[in-house]
């Protein structure tokens, strides 16, 4: 694992530090399954989170979703209220994985 640099985590996140990102990802991934059952969670990991973007913004981790990612969800029958939550702890739980993995502690207000 290459050392943590926020200065340059945009350039070298898919180069120096991908496999970290893909184990966030599985990690929140099957923490995530546990708590909302797995078609909900893998129509959102392969519809919408597969165009996501992680970035590392004012001291966190956030996760950029795709334009209109409530509709790109087909694989189950949802609405845009479920999709909307879970999108969002699903989000906050990849960040958090992140946060982790990296060693950069969380904002008080987020942890």
């Amino acid at each position: 694992m290459a050392d943590f640099d926020p200065e340059t985590f945009e350039e070298e996140k898919y180069t120096d530090h991908f496999a970290e990102l893909q184990r966030a990802y599985k990690d929140a991934f099957e923490a995530m399954r546990e708590d909302h059952g797995s078609d909900l969670i893998h129509a959102l990991d392969q519809q919408v989170l597969n165009e996501s973007e992680p970035h590392f913004v004012d001291g966190r981790f956030e996760i950029e979703l795709p334009e209109n990612p409530t509709d790109r969800v087909t694989a189950v029958d949802a609405d845009d209220a479920t999709l909307t939550a879970a999108l969002d702890r699903y989000t906050d739980e990849i960040a958090a994985r992140l946060h982790s993995l990296f060693g950069v502690e969380r904002p008080e207000n987020e942890a």
